[in-house]
């Protein structure tokens, strides 16, 4: 949620911001103004009728006791009382009202973001060359059916389109992918975390996927009470709640996260050509990095969380570019994002395997989480985060870009420790 006050302070530039991410909220910043005026001006006037009443209050005593009438005094004590307590539901629904308005504005962008969308995104650079064969190529369903990795039809058969079974070297290959990234996190003092998959509303709304995006995740009704909770669709949605309400200090700061957990999306369901196999599915396994820092580390943070998970995708030995995203790309609740895109060769286009995003304080403040620095003084942290990676997109683009002429697929030399071969075959 972004500042009232910069709204209130400055308008225009919070308008102008949001244009760029190609959305017009003008009425409803004009809006929020109107509201938030009304509700300053009941406020005051509120806040002079509590002190006539403070003050009336301390003179009944002292009228009783040189035997005075206060009869007169307590009816219009009563009838004060009463303005006030209108007065305070007034102002209620108010501050509703305007919080509502709030949670759709979303985060501002930086200001060295271009506006636009995805056709404004800017390739920051690449890392090797596409790769090249000497043979025909065989798409990722290809290789992972023609290998027995990923049963499709039979993921389908247990969950329908968009679901897939890992199977032999399959499964394997995934799990060395999973302690891959996990053993290079830990080396770089990260905190492993495994958080619940099915988390309370709160949780969603200070991730700033609710309310705007609450039909876009998987909901679980308990059918014997009214407790209700969402499939987590990444685990930063758990992770910048770890410290929600709370108050850090400095020197805690930047606090490190790493989580692994499937991840629920209900936007799956495409049928385009380029989002065949695992490109897009309705659950899919990710390791997610989070930190919490103070606002002058924010900058620091999301430059090493774009290193980390680059270091990833390099180590494995994949050609992909490094993508700074405009404006209107971003996410709702971030104010940058970089996004790592691997190489599909067959699809002759680059996937996202990792988003690293800096939220500033929009989520802290959702989250009321605070530090205090050297002066003792309360300031909200700020959050960002990356996949660290996501493995969906990985093992397509280790299949095809390690394919070999008969083939096979030679695994990359980071996980051969984990897998225990060179190279896969039928």
């Amino acid at each position: 949620m972004i500042d009232i006050k910069l709204v209130r302070s400055n308008p225009d530039f919070v308008k102008q911001a949001v244009r760029k991410r190609e959305m017009d909220l003008d009425n409803v910043i004009d809006k929020i103004l109107e509201i938030d005026a009304e509700r300053r001006r009941l406020s005051g006037e509120t806040d002079t009728l509590k002190a006539k009443q403070n003050n009336t209050s301390k003179q009944i005593p002292q009228i009783k006791k040189a035997g005075g009438d206060v009869s007169e005094i307590m009816a219009e004590m009563k009838e004060l009382s009463a303005k006030i307590k209108e007065a305070d539901v007034e102002i209620g629904k108010l501050e509703e009202k305007q919080k509502d308005l709030l949670y759709a504005i979303p985060n501002l962008p930086d200001e060295d973001l271009v506006g636009g969308g995805k056709e404004n995104n800017e390739a920051v650079h690449y890392f090797k060359e596409k790769p090249e064969f000497s043979f025909p190529i065989k798409n990722h369903v290809e290789l992972c059916e023609d290998l027995g990795l990923i049963d499709y039809e039979r993921g389908a058969k247990l969950a329908g389109n968009g679901s897939w079974v890992y199977r032999g070297w399959g499964a394997r290959l995934e799990w060395a992918l999973l302690n891959f990234f996990i053993d290079e996190h830990i080396k770089d003092g990260y905190e492993f975390v495994l958080p619940p998959h099915m988390l309370g509303y709160d949780c969603g709304y200070v991730a700033g996927q609710f309310p705007k995006f609450a039909e876009e995740v998987y909901w679980i009704q308990n059918p014997t009470s009214s407790d209700k909770k969402f499939m987590l669709p990444t685990a930063e949605t758990a992770l910048v709640n770890l410290h929600r309400d709370e108050v850090l200090s400095k020197d805690e700061l930047p606090r490190k996260y790493i989580a692994y957990t499937p991840c629920y999306r209900r936007e799956a369901g495409s049928y385009r050509s380029e989002e065949r196999g695992m490109i897009r599915g309705h659950q899919f396994n990710k390791v997610e990095m989070v930190q919490y820092t103070t606002a002058e580390g924010s900058d620091e943070a999301f430059a090493e969380l774009v290193g980390k998970a680059e270091r990833l995708v390099q180590q494995l030995g994949l050609h992909y570019r490094l993508s700074k995203l405009a404006a209107g790309d971003c996410s709702f609740s971030m104010a940058r994002t970089s996004d790592i895109e691997v190489w599909i060769p067959s699809m002759e286009i680059y996937k996202e395997v990792s988003s690293a995003s800096n939220a500033r304080d929009y989520q802290a403040r959702r989250g009321n989480v605070k530090y205090r620095d050297d002066d003792g003084k309360l300031k909200l942290a700020h959050t960002l985060n990356a996949s660290g990676l996501a493995t969906s997109r990985v093992i397509p683009a280790i299949v095809e870009q390690y394919q070999n002429e008969d083939g096979s697929v030679t695994v990359p030399e980071v996980l051969r420790k984990y897998l225990g071969i060179d190279v896969i075959r039928k």
